[in-house]
């Protein structure tokens, strides 16, 4: 099962050199036990080169690795699990190839869509864009409301994501995310490892102080 917290989005398209199984290997260093390989600029043969790789370093972490869109790729170096959006293969589709034990993450905007998520056997739900992001110009904005109103529709583990930052993260937990999705905030910080390091720790203070508030 997913674990919530936080997950890396590993994104060459928008960071060009990023040296993917380095960074991968300094995230989970410092903390990171979900990572994300996402591009729709790769190849595919350069991008299973890579996922190969990442799949070593979350084998010895024992983190969990995700492939976005690609179901072939990620059956192909055994992911833990895909991610896919709207307009990707339908999750009955995907959950029939990749089996009931992996994990199938999928893009939710809308309650509606979120439904649907859920009844096609969506493990998680990736909600957002929570704020503008320069990541994913064309995303659309759903904000904090919109978060709250997935959360109220379904009981899915939910990672928010689109301009999260460390700052940001108590109003998302307190929103209803169990966890969140990065990538700018972390891989275009000056540090790498002390932006991992802040977004963990805002998002323990920020799950304890829930569940105080629940108790």
């Amino acid at each position: 099962m997913f674990p919530g917290g936080l997950l890396l989005i590993l994104d060459p398209d928008g960071f060009p050199g990023l040296e993917l199984s380095k960074t991968a290997e300094r995230a989970l260093a410092a903390g990171a036990r979900a990572v994300q390989l996402r591009s729709k600029r790769f190849s595919r043969r350069a991008l299973y080169a890579e996922a190969l790789e990442i799949r070593k370093l979350t084998r010895l972490r024992g983190a969990v690795f995700l492939v976005n869109d690609y179901v072939d790729l990620a059956l192909a170096v055994e992911a833990d699990g895909v991610h896919l959006g709207q307009s990707d293969l339908p999750l009955s589709v995907a959950r029939r190839l990749i089996g009931p034990g992996d994990i199938l993450g999928a893009s939710a905007r809308t309650p509606e869509e979120a439904l649907a998520a859920a009844r096609e056997g969506a493990n998680y739900l990736g909600v957002g864009a929570i704020y503008p992001t320069t990541s994913k110009a064309e995303a659309r904005v759903v904000g904090l409301e919109g978060l709250r109103a997935v959360r109220d529709a379904v009981e899915l583990p939910i990672m928010a994501i689109g301009g999260i930052t460390p700052e940001r993260v108590p109003d998302v937990i307190e929103a209803g995310a169990d966890g969140v999705a990065v990538l700018s905030a972390v891989l275009g910080a000056p540090r790498l490892e002390e932006a991992v390091e802040r977004f963990l720790a805002a998002i323990r203070m920020a799950e304890q102080s829930r569940s105080k508030t629940r108790s």
